[in-house]
């Protein structure tokens, strides 16, 4: 009876998951201390007790491995239920289990590049140069092989310190940047400081070589004051980082987008390439006056989306000092009256074919402009940088309508 009621008392213990050597030895202690237990039955009952605590034991490993796997693959249903979400396919994350595979490497090493060379300042420096490449042509023959060489020395060289140029901002608006375009490589992290250092250096020295090797100076001066401007606006040191003061600022873009991709870039065509005597026809004139208008459109409308960091970091715009409200309609302003000069030009053109293109053109542009301008929220930052991309836009379609002038 006194066996039956210690082990009536001692049952709970057993259904205890986990118990530790303190707790057996402890065990041990209180049967053979009672005198109760004598002979085989102390014996039986320890080894039975001990039996039970061990596979008691592995109860508990295995229902923690079972937990774990559980979570695991919970953890696996819930990335595919959010990738269906997205519209992704219902797989597991390959990164989540293997390295990314040589073709992901270089795509998102594409991707980020293609960001930090900021592609819609490539696109309209490439269609700027052509544009007013087809201004030197004067007869159908000059459209040969010596023209296509002639435009891809510019372009190419151009582009490289475009990149340049863009890059160099980058990398001294890092804080802005984080900011006003955190997806920029070098404000997401992507890219380290010292990466966007070598990819600046290295293509400022192959605009340079690249224009040297071509032998045209018209080429060689337009990329040198490109590099003195670009530089100066950015390069944070006394005297300069001139993109402080905003009418500085317009002045640099303008004195690039208007005057210098115009003048420097027709006469390496017509000079350079043609062999024939410097001449200021009445389209290139035209078109460095647009674009004169255009350009502080551009200066002007680039700072709107970003005067939250602008506002931070001390940067005085238009935009900080004027409103963004105010500066988007006198950007809107400037370029309804540039239209309409242009439409003036095109009623004097003396070819029918250029009145029509001329005058039709920048007709549908101006509508275009103002209708899209009446339906922007200003208080939507990304309405406004939409807005802004859509001003670059009308800045390449330009460039499609300026060799038409005669």
């Amino acid at each position: 009876m006194e066996s039956l009621r210690f082990a009536s008392l001692s049952k709970p213990s057993l259904l205890t998951i986990g118990g530790s050597d303190r707790s057996r030895d402890r065990f041990k202690k209180v049967c053979f201390a009672t005198g109760k237990l004598s002979g085989g039955g102390a014996w039986n009952i320890l080894n039975k007790y001990l039996d039970v605590r061990s596979q008691q034991h592995l109860l508990r490993h295995h229902i923690g491995r079972f937990e774990e796997r559980t979570t695991f693959y919970k953890r696996i249903a819930k990335k595919c239920l959010v990738n269906a979400a997205s519209g992704h396919p219902l797989e597991s994350e390959p990164g989540a289990y293997k390295p990314k595979s040589i073709g992901d490497s270089f795509k998102n090493a594409l991707d980020a590049f293609y960001r930090f060379s900021r592609p819609h300042t490539v696109i309209g420096t490439a269609l700027s140069i052509i544009s007013v490449s087809l201004l030197a042509v004067e007869k159908q023959s000059d459209i040969s092989p010596l023209f296509f060489t002639g435009v891809l020395e510019a372009v190419v060289a151009a582009l490289f310190m475009n990149i340049y140029i863009v890059g160099l901002n980058q990398l001294t608006d890092i804080d802005i940047d984080k900011v006003n375009k955190p997806y920029l490589p070098l404000a997401s992290g992507e890219y380290s400081i010292g990466t966007g250092v070598m990819i600046v250096i290295s293509f400022s020295i192959l605009s340079f070589w690249l224009g040297w090797i071509v032998g045209s100076w018209p080429l060689f001066w337009a990329l040198f004051i490109s590099f003195l401007l670009g530089t100066a606006y950015s390069i944070n040191l006394p005297l300069f980082r001139w993109k402080r003061f905003a009418v500085v600022a317009a002045m640099c873009i303008l004195a690039v987008r208007a005057v210098i991709v115009q003048l420097a870039f027709f006469l390496h065509m017509q000079t350079h390439v043609y062999k024939r005597p410097i001449v200021f026809s009445w389209p290139l004139i035209f078109a460095t006056a647009f674009m004169s208008f255009f350009s502080v459109v551009i200066a002007l409308f680039k700072d709107i989306p970003d005067i939250d960091g602008d506002k931070i970091y001390g940067i005085r715009s238009f935009s900080v000092r004027l409103g963004q409200s105010r500066v988007f309609w006198i950007c809107i302003a400037l370029l309804e009256i540039a239209y309409g000069v242009a439409l003036s030009v095109g009623v004097a053109a003396c070819c029918s074919w250029s009145k029509l293109i001329t005058v039709s053109g920048h007709a549908i542009l101006a509508t275009i402009l103002w209708n899209r301008a009446k339906t922007v929220d200003l208080k939507s930052k990304a309405a406004i940088t939409s807005f802004y991309m859509f001003i670059w836009k009308l800045f390449y379609v330009e460039y499609l309508l300026i060799p038409f002038v005669r």
